[in-house]
This record gives structure tokens, C-alpha cells and sequence, in this order.
């Protein structure tokens, strides 16, 4: 079984080193690193850990913050797609393909943001519609969206009303940004946490923008003569 552990480390040298340490000597294997965000303060980063069968999750939790300054800022089951996760490698999905770019970008956003879903939205006069949906995504989107039409990305407060029931209670945590235009979007869910960081919406925010960039171009381009 994997688990997507959230980390803060402290600000000196060796700390991620001894926190591997430590999660190794528990028996979990450290399948892959992301640095979410670094600061004054020492670095976020997301480590994708597998446990041998029967392993608990809390023996990571303890293992990790038995190093002096680390936190452990959440644990979670981790079952997605860990063959594309970083941003660069869909940029060039999105370069060699740009005609597929929303459906790209919704797909592999999840990995990317090691989240649970993705959906792309479009505010038209008929209402909301789904434009494309990642594996996992709802099968029905919420029709009321009051932070629609959506100038800028930003997280979004899974305890706002418009927010269906079955989500609150899985604690969805959530973020947005505009594809080009205030009145489509792609939305991302992580269940269970943790929260989308600044720097998160900020990359969301550029690979939105990316996207929309190529589609347009794609679309703009006059058909083919024989």
C-alpha cells in the first residue's frame, strides 16, 4: 500500500536525509520526492511512501516526526498514477498534442497535484457543463457555482455552502483556475487533504494558462489544403 505523506522540514542541513532514515527503519520505501514549496522557514515537501502489506500508516507519522523539527502535515492512501507528476513532463504532453490540451491537463492533473480528480467546467447561458473529467472525477458536477466566472486561480473552502454535502464529508480540499477565459475552468479535488498551498494554485494557475494558450493557437490555425 502507498501513502502520501506532507512534510514540513526545518531549515538545516540532513533533515530530509534523517527523515528518510527513519521512514526506511519502519520499512517503508520512499517511491518518489515533490517539493511543494520552500520558504524561511524550511521546505514542504510531499513524499510518495509504500509500506509493506500490513504496514499502518501512523508507523510513518511517528517514524517522520521523531526527527527533531520535522511535521508530518498529513497522511493519506495513495492509489493514483505516480508515471506523471511533474509539470515539465505535461508541458511537452501538451507541446506534441496541443489539439487534446484540456482533456490532457484534466487527466493528468490529479497525478500532477497528487490529488484525487480533476474537471474541466464551462459557465455557458444553458448553465454549468462538464467538459472533460479525470478517472475518479464526479459524475455529476455542482450546478451552482458562486465563484463563477473566475478572474484569477485560488483555493477554494470546502465548508462554503455551495459545496455538495458528500464532499464536506470527505473533507475535499479544492482549487480552481481560469483556461483562458473567467467562465472556464478546471477544478481540482484532493479528499482528505492536505490543503492546496499558495505555490500549488500558482503552478495550477500556469499550466492553465499554458494549456489555454495552445488549444487557442491549435484553434486558430487554418484548415489543411490538399
Amino acid at each position: 500500500m502507498s501513502y502520501l505523506l506532507r512534510v514540513v522540514l526545518p531549515d538545516h542541513p540532513g533533515s530530509l536525509g534523517a527523515a528518510a532514515t527513519a521512514i526506511g527503519q519502519v520499512g517503508g520505501d520512499i517511491i518518489s520526492l515533490d517539493v511543494v514549496e520552500r520558504g524561511p522557514r524550511g521546505a514542504v515537501d510531499d513524499l510518495l511512501v509504500a509500506l509493506p502489506s500490513g504496514g499502518l500508516p501512523d508507523t510513518l507519522v511517528t517514524a517522520a516526526q521523531s526527527v527533531p523539527g520535522v511535521v508530518v502535515e498529513s497522511v493519506r492512501p495513495y492509489a493514483g498514477n505516480a508515471d506523471l507528476h511533474h509539470d515539465l513532463e505535461l508541458v511537452d504532453k501538451l507541446a506534441a498534442t496541443p489539439t487534446l490540451g484540456l482533456a490532457l491537463l484534466t487527466e493528468n492533473a490529479p497525478g500532477v497535484f497528487r490529488a484525487g480528480w480533476a474537471l474541466t467546467l464551462e459557465l455557458g447561458g444553458d448553465g454549468i457543463r462538464a467538459l472533460h473529467g479525470s478517472a475518479g472525477a464526479p459524475e455529476r458536477a455542482p450546478t451552482d457555482l458562486p465563484w463563477l466566472p473566475l478572474p484569477a486561480a485560488r483555493r477554494l473552502d470546502w465548508q462554503e455552502e455551495w459545496v455538495p454535502p458528500r464532499w464536506v464529508d470527505v473533507g475535499m480540499e479544492l482549487a480552481a483556475a481560469p483556461l483562458g477565459s473567467p467562465f472556464r475552468v478546471i477544478l481540482v479535488g484532493r479528499p482528505g487533504g492536505p490543503q492546496f498551498r499558495a505555490s500549488e494554485v500558482l503552478r495550477l494557475a500556469h499550466l492553465a494558462g499554458i494549456t489555454a494558450t495552445v488549444t487557442a493557437r491549435t484553434d486558430d490555425r487554418p484548415p489543411a489544403t490538399v
